[in-house]
């Protein structure tokens, strides 16, 4: 464990959430970086969907919902920070307690609810900050909304102007219907009507890592269709795979190591259905250089972290770029996209 640990681990594990968010934007806030920065390994430097990553490591959305502590995010070396799920109205989210750390098995379940202060707020904190890398924004639909698609297309069209990418999340098991947009005909008016409000901006679909052979299937084609730009697999899973923790009986959506090998196969499958015809972003239990370089040669052009960075602490970002980058030297491959996939 990281220095920090037993002093955030005796707090309730929301609120250590929240006192580290406010620690790394102040850190932030000053403009000193605590890592070194992409530049410093130009073979970790890669292209997806147009968009320009110093290297592949990125925050994953959740961690910093309404982009408060962006700056302090990028000085710890990710080469991306994705803010949210932010929607359209602020929202208060489950009823707490609803984050639950299970320590035994390095993991944490969550049913937050998509709790944020909503776009005005996300948006503006995203307008302000020191920008060290790239910037997706995750957009959500309010959770007594009475119209979903409508809420993602207001979403897309106020992210876009602000954002390098932006990301529609469908794949949330804590907003009740919410994975309902994953297939079928839902699915395709729901991308029909956020490619029409990206404009020039890319666009990300995150899905579940509970979905069956025909669910991923029917996903790849509805991306191709219609011209989605990446796809980010997955989001948490609602099964629990072998826990040791009493926590993993919480309700809710499970993260962490336990999470890798369904992350795998379910990147493996859209590898597959997708025929490497879409970028491919991995998460869920991912939390060191090896397993991130695992998850590129298996098809990701890039890879994003959470619930690694509760039990690594702050100096995760910089181990995996300086693993990366070895591991790329020792195989061969002049860059990060010469691996994806090899």
């Amino acid at each position: 464990m990281s220095w920090y640990h037993p002093a955030l681990f005796a707090l309730d594990a929301e609120r250590a959430h929240a006192l580290t968010l406010r620690m790394l934007s102040l850190w932030g806030g000053a403009g000193t970086p605590l890592a070194r920065d992409g530049a410093s390994y130009p073979r970790l430097a890669t292209s997806v969907a147009g968009v320009t990553f110093a290297n592949p490591v990125g925050l994953a959305a959740g961690v910093d919902k309404n982009g408060e502590a962006i700056s302090g995010f990028f000085g710890l070396g990710f080469g991306s920070v994705e803010i949210g799920t932010l929607t359209p109205r602020p929202q208060a989210g489950n009823a707490k307690p609803r984050l639950f750390r299970l320590p035994e098995d390095r993991a944490v379940v969550n049913r937050y609810g998509f709790n944020n202060h909503g776009f005005n707020a996300g948006l503006a904190n995203a307008r302000s900050a020191k920008r060290r890398g790239t910037l997706g924004i995750n957009v959500g639909a309010n959770k007594d909304s009475e119209d979903r698609i409508a809420d993602y297309s207001k979403g897309v069209a106020a992210a876009a102007p602000l954002a390098d990418y932006v990301t529609i999340n469908i794949s949330s098991p804590n907003t009740p219907g919410l994975r309902d947009l994953q297939s079928g005909q839902a699915l395709r008016d729901l991308l029909a009507a956020s490619v029409a409000a990206k404009g020039t901006t890319p666009l990300f679909l995150k899905v579940a890592p509970d979905l069956d052979p025909a669910g991923v299937d029917d996903i790849a084609r509805a991306v191709i269709e219609a011209k989605v730009d990446a796809l980010i697999v997955g989001n948490t899973t609602i099964t629990r795979p072998g826990l040791r923790s009493s926590n993993g009986a919480e309700t809710g959506g499970l993260s962490g190591a336990p999470l890798a090998p369904l992350a795998r196969a379910r990147l493996a499958d859209f590898r597959t259905a997708t025929g490497g015809a879409v970028p491919l972003v991995a998460v869920g239990g991912i939390g060191s250089a090896e397993e991130a370089y695992a998850r590129i040669r298996a098809g990701a052009s890039l890879v994003q972290v959470y619930t690694a960075l509760v039990y690594e602490g702050p100096g995760l970002a910089a181990r995996m770029l300086a693993g990366l980058d070895a591991l790329l030297a020792r195989d061969g491959f002049a860059n990060v996209a010469d691996a994806v996939g090899a």
